[in-house]
């Protein structure tokens, strides 16, 4: 594991070198034939999206695998992998012409859930599903492969553990995993955001809340947790906290499809 990661770290470093003049054609990033059938089969989120913007989205996918790379840990790499990693950082980005994660390079597929210190896929402790690389692992996030393909088969739930990774990105995007994403709002809105995100918290704690009490270890876990909600369940995330919704919409520019049938995307 040591030796992939230096490995991934150096291709890293030699490819922002050689390739940090060229602009990005996507005309030569290659999707499988029967990509828009993966799509269609795995992704909710895109399924709701009218035609022009199932097209806008294939290029986002395709913007995104231009620039980031993903690996298997004792494991291949299939398209359909690739497909739901790529859909799952655009989700939450779509509202946003231009975005672009700069804070990552590669994508780390582990079988299962991994040990948080040791990255072990054995042995106790093993309960990570997801996170975000620092240190030496900067630019990097690990998944488990079992957890990207739950998050978009299980349509019932509020979870996906891929959306939660990449808004974590979003988040430290400004520099700060704090749960203010500034690179998406205006500071005129962090404090209303963040007295919203206090009386969510309070009351996770006070067992009066349906949101996973993960959000209530700290605003950053909050803002990814119940972005899961957001885009997993958004009828009922609307119902039951509705003050919240209309906030993640204006944050990430979008209003995820309902039962109403529509996927509103502010721009992008």
């Amino acid at each position: 594991m040591e030796g992939l990661i230096i490995f991934i770290i150096s291709a890293s470093i030699l490819a922002f070198l050689l390739f940090r003049k060229k602009k990005i054609d996507l005309s030569d990033i290659m999707l499988p034939a029967d990509y828009k059938n993966i799509l269609e089969r795995y992704v909710a989120y895109y399924r709701a999206l009218p035609a022009d913007k199932k097209l806008l989205f294939e290029e986002r996918v395709k913007l995104f695998l231009s620039y980031v790379r993903i690996h298997g840990v004792k494991n291949d790499v299939t398209d359909t992998d690739r497909l739901l990693v790529a859909a799952s950082a655009v989700i939450p980005i779509f509202g946003f012409a231009d975005w672009h994660y700069y804070n990552l390079k590669d994508v780390l597929l582990y079988n299962d859930t991994f040990n948080a210190e040791s990255f072990a896929t054995e042995g106790e402790d093993r309960n990570v599903l997801g996170m975000v690389g620092s240190g030496t692992m900067s630019q990097m996030m690990i998944l488990s492969k079992d957890a990207l393909y739950q998050g978009f088969q299980n349509t019932t739930d509020k979870s996906n553990a891929a959306i939660h990774e990449f808004v974590h990105l979003i988040d430290k995007a400004d520099g700060n995993a704090d749960g203010i994403p500034e690179a998406l709002m205006s500071n005129q809105y962090v404090l209303p955001w963040l007295r919203l995100i206090h009386n969510d918290i309070k009351a996770i704690m006070q067992h009066n809340s349906d949101i996973n009490p993960y959000g209530a270890t700290n605003e950053a876990e909050f803002f990814a947790v119940a972005a899961e909600y957001f885009f997993e369940q958004p009828d009922l995330f609307q119902q039951k906290h509705p003050q919240l919704f209309d906030a993640m919409e204006k944050i990430f520019r979008q209003e995820p499809a309902t039962s109403s049938g529509k996927n509103n995307v502010k721009s992008g």
